[in-house]
């Protein structure tokens, strides 16, 4: 049976690099199943803004000023209609043991059927940040269309 998730949420340790690039990515792609699309982090102090080079990165590819402020995960954000991707397995396997009930929590690379983590970004200089976006375009690229046919089925 094929869950019809209402809601995304991209997962990272802070919520204020990869998961949000994610989300403002996402938010631009056709989707035939409008979901809401958000990021939460596992480890959010207090609430900041993006990081600049995300923000820069996001910007020069036709994001005009991404707003964002990081958002803590929790259990009210888990039911069986939201599908979580993480960033890295092993914040998949923190959420498995830190949450109950967290039925659908994959790797983004893992749900788009290849493996690997997305590397940890902090203190990269702006190229690396560039090609994480490239990286992360290309398998939200791939994430679509699974999206879109299980919506088919």
């Amino acid at each position: 049976m094929v869950v019809r998730y209402k809601k995304l949420i991209f997962v990272d340790t802070n919520d204020n690099c990869r998961a949000p690039m994610a989300k403002f990515i996402l938010k631009r792609k056709f989707l035939t199943n409008p979901l809401t699309i958000e990021s939460r982090g596992l480890v959010v102090l207090f609430p900041e803004p993006m990081m600049p080079k995300a923000e820069m990165v996001l910007e020069k590819n036709g994001y005009p000023t991404p707003v964002h402020i990081a958002c803590q995960l929790k259990q009210e954000d888990i039911d069986n209609d939201v599908l979580l991707l993480t960033m890295e397995d092993r914040q998949k396997a923190e959420i498995w043991g830190t949450f109950e009930n967290a039925p659908h929590v994959y790797t983004l690379r893992e749900y788009v059927g290849e493996s690997g983590d997305i590397p940890i970004l902090h203190g990269q200089p702006l190229e690396v940040y560039a090609q994480c976006y490239t990286e992360i375009e290309l398998l939200l690229r791939k994430l679509v269309i699974r999206l879109n046919e299980e919506e088919e089925l």
